[in-house]
């Protein structure tokens, strides 16, 4: 993957996004509660992609933390790349129905979201979630304006997502990971008796190696496949520490063997919608 000085990516509509993104999903109301600042700080460290979602709940707290870092001066509106996934609206409102951001860099729906794309309201527009089949539903559909410019899955060493990963790249589609370090523990959502990914040994030796955290080794080890990453902590130490991830690069021998860790695991399968009738985990 090219980064540019920024550590930016150029997307297939020629807009960039930057390589690595802070996650704001929030399992619980204490949780929520430091988003908000966890998100400035994550902007101090120099994280400029900002990842969110409706159903995150905490596009208020997000919105806020972003307008008071440009009000302060540490960046300016151009700097973030904020990613939504609307809700039953498709821009984030407050409770009071003020538009929380001026503009929306990335939704993840399509036919709407290209009338969103034309009329300007949009930079870029991908989708989530999606299986090779999807995928190609959308590229075969008829009158199809924009492809999507990424796809955002659960990617990490016990699910690397190799033939879709290499399906997206054989389209010009990046994939970007969340759950990029595994497991975040959310009991609402994930099986707690699933294995920790950053309790792994032969991740945890390649670690050693390098003198640097399993977390950094997994993050660097998807930035070298040419994936987005997207990384999500509360407390300032972690966040700085990742941000660190493009200060090292792992040899080909580790790749590999990283790559042998693949489990086809998912931590997130989404079960409560299995009877949806696009529920995507039904392909491989």
């Amino acid at each position: 993957m090219e980064f540019d000085k920024d550590y930016c990516i150029k997307m297939n509509d020629g807009n960039k996004i930057p390589a690595v993104g802070f996650g704001t999903y929030s399992p619980d109301a204490v949780q929520k509660s430091k988003c908000e600042e966890a998100t400035k700080v994550a902007i101090e460290v120099g994280f400029r992609h900002i990842d969110g979602a409706f159903v995150y709940g905490t596009e208020e707290e997000v919105g806020r933390a972003i307008h008071e870092k440009i009000a302060d001066g540490t960046v300016k509106r151009e700097d973030i790349f904020y990613t939504g996934k609307p809700g039953p609206d498709l821009s984030p409102m407050d409770e009071n129905g003020k538009l929380i951001f001026d503009i929306v860099d990335l939704r993840q729906t399509w036919e709407a979201m290209e009338a969103c794309k034309d009329a300007g309201l949009v930079k870029s527009i991908g989708v989530s979630n999606f299986n090779i089949r999807q995928l190609e539903m959308i590229l075969n559909k008829p009158g199809l304006k924009y492809k999507p410019v990424l796809n955002q899955v659960e990617c990490h060493p016990y699910l690397n997502q190799s033939k879709l990963l290499a399906f997206c790249k054989s389209k010009d589609i990046l994939l970007v990971a969340y759950c990029a370090l595994g497991s975040q523990r959310d009991k609402m959502w994930i099986d707690q008796n699933t294995p920790v990914l950053l309790e792994d040994p032969v991740l945890g030796a390649i670690a050693k190696k390098y003198n640097r955290s399993p977390a950094l080794v997994a993050l660097r080890y998807q930035l070298q496949r040419g994936i987005v990453v997207l990384f999500k902590s509360f407390t300032r130490k972690r966040i700085e520490e990742n941000f660190q991830v493009f200060d090292f690069q792992l040899f080909e021998e580790d790749m590999k063997t990283i790559d042998g860790l693949n489990k086809n695991l998912r931590y997130l399968n989404l079960i409560q919608l299995v009877d949806h009738p696009q529920f995507p985990f039904k392909d491989e």
